[in-house]
């Protein structure tokens, strides 16, 4: 049981407050795209349960950390890039519920808002929990920009290029498959992300 030791009171404050985050957000995001109740069960309980989650997630990543010292990392970026996406999509409603713009330039120019938003977090949450070196190195937050910067243009372009020329289906609405396009977008640049933190910014 030497990896419950890792755990620290740091662990469990940053995994408490990005899950309750996380969960008023998609609350949120959920009750704007009128998803239903799932089992009947209120999206607000996310806010109690993400908690728990992140709390699990970080633990299985100092559990397999005794195996690969890689994922004593992995756990927090995990919960990290999960958060950093719940700000973008968060944002990204926020959004396109004041300004109705679902595709074309103004969905564009409200992605970059969103995404903005999605780099500060991840910055901060990367520097103080996950990233103990994070901005303590000449020109590694350069770095971590230009990695996000590249990361962010791929994501742009998907979510742009799958909003706009491609029309919602199965019976989704134009919220809704903005949505679908920003997840798109999202998925190719975590892959992105990943591999230049990895062998660019921390390695």
């Amino acid at each position: 049981m030497n990896f419950l030791r890792k755990f620290t009171k740091r662990d469990l404050g940053f995994a408490v407050l990005t899950g309750v985050m996380d969960g008023f957000i998609l609350w949120r995001i959920f009750g704007f795209l009128n998803i239903p109740e799932f089992h009947g069960l209120p999206w607000a309980v996310l806010i109690a349960t993400l908690p728990i989650l992140w709390i699990l997630g970080v633990l299985l990543g100092y559990l397999l950390g005794q195996w690969l010292k890689f994922f004593d990392q992995f756990g927090r970026f995990a919960v990290i890039g999960f958060t950093n996406t719940a700000v973008d999509f968060g944002i990204l409603n926020l959004l396109i519920a004041y300004t109705s713009y679902t595709s074309g330039g103004g969905y564009a120019g409200i992605k970059v808002f969103a995404f903005i938003a999605a780099l500060v977090c991840s910055y901060i949450l990367n520097k103080y929990w996950t990233f103990s070196g994070l901005g303590g190195k000449r020109g590694e937050f350069g770095k971590f920009v230009a990695v996000t910067l590249g990361s962010f243009a791929v994501n742009l372009a998907i979510s742009w290029a799958v909003a706009t020329f491609i029309s919602p289906f199965f019976g989704l609405t134009v919220d809704q498959w903005a949505n679908i396009a920003n997840a798109a977008g999202v998925a190719i640049g975590l892959i992105v992300n990943f591999i230049g933190f990895k062998f660019v910014v921390f390695k």
